[in-house]
């Protein structure tokens, strides 16, 4: 059977599982990735190594653990082997759009190895509203709320009421101002990145070539392309999606109070994986066009997923190692392989970079951690293999470099029992998800239990590991990189 000559690599952010079609979910949020999944490699147990995109990505592209060259290092060292790296060294031709995600970026050696590589990090490129990493300092109406907050909070009863007040005054504020949904969202929207991958193909489609699309369409907060929610027919509009986002992002609220508006904001979302679904079938088509289809390998994953109150939380902050979170859609396209074929055992994303070499019949470096699950025939399925899946407990913000040594959070993953070991307050948690999918139910940790044993056994054989194997070069070169960075800060001015 002939070998692909090339390779795409889609990544959607924030794309839980169970909320694709052709794993089960049964809202329309992914046709033309249902119909795709009838001709390709369907993971049904595609776990994330890490969480969130500063934990998960390093292993996607450079089959690596993220702490593994210690928990102060983001993103891909300096001189790492990636697929980028290794498929160009091999004369592929490269390229990479990625949705303005802040932590993907050249800064964070992620444009390594790629001939084109656009992060959309500019501020209003595009026409969409960019993520900027600085603070705005706070208008008066903003310090005086912050006074009177202060004030209100000091009293028993009176600062959940002071809340209350203030957002209902600034959303009443909000009303005055006529937005729409494309001003109001963050990122570009799948159907820019598809437009600049579209034409680059057609200049770079004479020879084997690797494009990685990262999209940003379900990412909070939840702004979908209008046509995405006609086509859920959804009733929302862009004064409603500002609200809902607005109130899904309050901190004074409890899950009771935020459960009202949850199906609400699951639209929002699921618009957004619709039209990241939809500009996937686009640039599918092109490929067709170009001749390129029965050339071409074709995989589509997240780097995480997302919350919805399933455990009392939202959005992905590493704070938990939940299977909304941790589990991801994964589906391989060869060609070739025409009928759809269902892979159940967990697979762990750190062994997805030497399985694509594998099927473009490239070496794997000696620096990848996975291992490749392709055989000549197919996927092999193998044996129960441990699957980890780790962050460093509470680094919501890794621009600080101190929270980046917050101790570990570990998760475990074998046949159907999944241990999660928090290393910052002693405790574990042990969850058969055959008897309890949704995590809910803890196993007794009872001392002698072969299960807890063997997974605890696990557990310090990949701690270990990932000290006794790490490459200390690379470690300092990443270090020494992130130094040169904060030294080419410009020195905030002082007063007089």
């Amino acid at each position: 059977m002939a070998v692909p000559r090339s390779l795409v690599l889609i990544t959607v952010d924030c794309l839980r599982a169970d909320h694709v079609g052709f794993l089960g979910y049964p809202v329309a949020t992914t046709p033309f990735l249902d119909s795709l999944a009838t001709e390709s490699f369907v993971f049904r147990n595609a776990l994330a190594s890490g969480i969130p995109t500063y934990y998960s990505l390093p292993a996607v592209l450079a089959s690596r653990y993220p702490l593994s060259l210690g928990r102060d290092v983001i993103g891909i060292a300096p001189g790492e082997s990636t697929i980028a790296t290794e498929l160009k060294e091999c004369g592929y031709k490269t390229a990479a759009f990625i949705a303005g995600n802040p932590y993907i970026s050249r800064a964070d050696g992620y444009g390594d190895g790629f001939d084109v590589f656009r992060d959309f990090s500019s501020l209003g490129e595009m026409g969409f509203r960019a993520h900027s990493g600085g603070e705005a300092k706070p208008s008066l109406r903003g310090r005086t709320n912050q006074i009177l907050s202060r004030a209100c909070h000091s009293v028993p009863g009176l600062g959940a009421a002071y809340d209350e007040l203030y957002f209902q005054y600034c959303q009443k504020l909000s009303q005055n101002r006529v937005e729409s949904l494309e001003t109001l969202r963050r990122f570009p929207t799948a159907d820019v990145l598809v437009d600049c991958a579209t034409a680059w193909l057609g200049e770079n489609s004479g020879g084997p070539f690797f494009l990685w699309l990262h999209l940003m369409d379900p990412h909070a907060p939840y702004y979908p392309k209008a046509e995405a929610l006609q086509e859920m027919r959804s009733r929302l509009s862009a004064a409603d999606s500002r609200d809902l986002n607005s109130f899904w992002t309050r901190n004074d609220l409890g899950v009771g109070r935020l459960q009202k508006k949850c199906s609400s904001i699951e639209s929002l979302y699921n618009a957004g994986i619709r039209w990241a679904d939809h500009e996937i079938g686009r640039l599918s088509k092109k490929l067709a066009e170009l001749n390129l289809w029965h050339q071409c390998a074709i995989a589509v994953t997240a780097d995480h997923g997302e919350e919805f109150l399933d455990h009392g939380g939202r959005f992905h902050s590493p704070l938990k190692l939940n299977e909304e979170l941790v589990r991801v859609p994964l589906l391989l396209r060869v060609p070739g392989y025409c009928e759809r074929r269902e892979l159940h055992r967990p697979f762990g994303l750190i062994d997805l970079a030497p399985t694509l070499l594998d099927v473009l019949d490239i070496p794997t470096p000696a620096s990848f951690r996975g291992r490749s699950c392709w055989k000549e025939y197919g996927i092999d399925e193998g044996g129960s293999q441990p699957v980890f899946s780790e962050c460093a407990y509470e680094c919501t913000n890794p621009l600080n470099a101190e929270t980046r040594l917050a101790p570990r959070l570990l998760a475990v993953r074998k046949g159907e029992y999944k241990l999660v070991v928090n290393f910052a307050s002693g405790t574990e948690d042990l969850f058969d998800l055959n008897s309890d999918p949704k995590e809910l139910r803890p196993l007794p940790l009872k001392p002698a239990s072969d299960v807890r044993r063997n997974l605890l056994e696990c557990a310090k054989k990949h701690v270990t590991d990932s000290y006794k194997t790490r490459d200390w070069d690379l470690r300092l070169a990443a270090l020494a990189r992130d130094l040169r960075q904060e030294w080419a800060q410009p020195i905030p001015s002082r007063p007089n």
